[in-house]
């Protein structure tokens, strides 16, 4: 079977925002027949990534301020100095995140844990429309 490339659109308002992906990348994985293979999720751009995580507000909140901790806000980025646009942390973010996962199929489903679902995190400091490539073979 053909790899296949389908894409999936996401209005997202920035500042660290967390969107459940999982639901629209089951659909996908349903909708190819693959039975047994893998589906890999990339989002296109330096300022967003891709991670799975237990998707419930304590958790999700507890992300968002290790992230803050890890890259904050308001240090000296470099990045802001060249371009002015004021988003190097988001940068650093998703550097440290990475843009995309690698999930096995078998028997036609994604091997997710119970409490395991696919997450975009959109660090940008401003709205943006994220394009998910949903690759699967």
């Amino acid at each position: 079977m053909p790899v296949q490339n389908n894409q999936i659109f996401v209005r997202t308002t920035g500042k660290t925002e967390i969107v459940d992906l999982t639901p629209q990348i089951s659909r996908e994985v349903k909708e190819s027949s693959v039975v047994n293979g893998a589906v890999t999720v990339f989002v296109p751009g330096s300022t967003a990534a891709i991670t799975t995580i237990e998707f419930e507000s304590g958790v999700i909140n507890d992300l968002r301020k290790a992230i803050d901790r890890m890259a904050p806000e308001d240090v000296y980025y470099e990045h802001n100095e060249r371009w002015g646009d004021g988003n190097g942390y988001a940068h650093v973010r998703a550097a440290m995140i990475g843009p995309s996962l690698h999930i096995p199929i078998v028997e036609g489903k994604m091997t997710l844990g119970t409490w395991q679902q696919i997450v975009l995190l959109d660090f940008d400091n401003r709205p943006r429309s994220r394009r998910i490539v949903v690759q699967i073979s």
